[in-house]
C-alpha cells in the first residue's frame, strides 16, 4: 500500500479553504497545472469527476467519485478509472490557531502486474501525486489567503 501525505497551513478559515477545494469544477480557472475538471454525474451524496493535471509537461488524467461534507469540513474521492483507479485520497481541514492546516492523503494499492509495491511509491505516490497534490495546495493557500 502506497500513502503518501501533503499538509501545508493557510492563514483563513477552514470553511473559506474548504469552499475553495470542493469546487472541483473552477480547479481549471485558478489551479494552472489542471487542465479540465468535467462533472460527468451528480449523484444525491456525491460526484463523479473526470479529472486532469499536468506534472511538468506530462499530462496525467483519472476519474473519481467526490465526496464533499461542509459539515465537518471534508472532502473525499475514490479513483474510478486511470492508472489510480482504487485509490482513495482525503482533504482534511483542521482549524488551528491563525488559520487553517490542510492535509491531503492518498492511499492506493496500486494494481500494476510488476513491481508493484516499488513503482506506487516511487513513480506513482513519490513522482506524480506529491507533485501535483503540493501545487494544488500552494495554490489554494495563496487564493485563500488573497482573499
Amino acid at each position: 500500500m502506497t500513502q503518501t501525505s501533503n499538509e501545508i497551513f493557510i492563514a483563513a478559515p477552514a470553511q473559506s479553504v474548504y469552499e475553495l477545494a470542493a469546487a472541483t469544477e473552477h480547479w481549471p480557472n485558478i489551479l494552472p497545472h489542471y487542465r479540465f475538471v468535467r462533472v460527468l454525474e451528480e449523484r444525491p451524496a456525491s460526484r463523479v469527476v473526470e479529472m486532469a493535471a499536468r506534472r511538468g509537461v506530462i499530462p496525467v488524467r483519472w476519474t473519481a467519485e467526490q465526496t464533499n461534507d461542509p459539515v465537518r469540513p471534508h472532502i473525499a474521492f475514490h479513483h474510478l478509472r486511470g492508472w489510480t483507479r482504487g485509490m482513495d485520497v482525503e482533504w482534511i481541514f483542521e482549524p488551528v490557531e491563525g488559520g487553517t492546516r490542510v492535509r491531503i492523503e492518498h492511499r492506493l494499492a496500486f494494481q500494476f502486474p510488476i513491481a508493484r509495491e516499488w513503482l506506487g511509491e516511487h513513480v506513482v505516490g513519490n513522482f506524480f501525486i506529491r507533485d501535483v497534490a503540493g501545487k494544488t495546495l500552494a495554490c489554494m493557500k495563496q487564493l485563500a489567503e488573497g482573499r
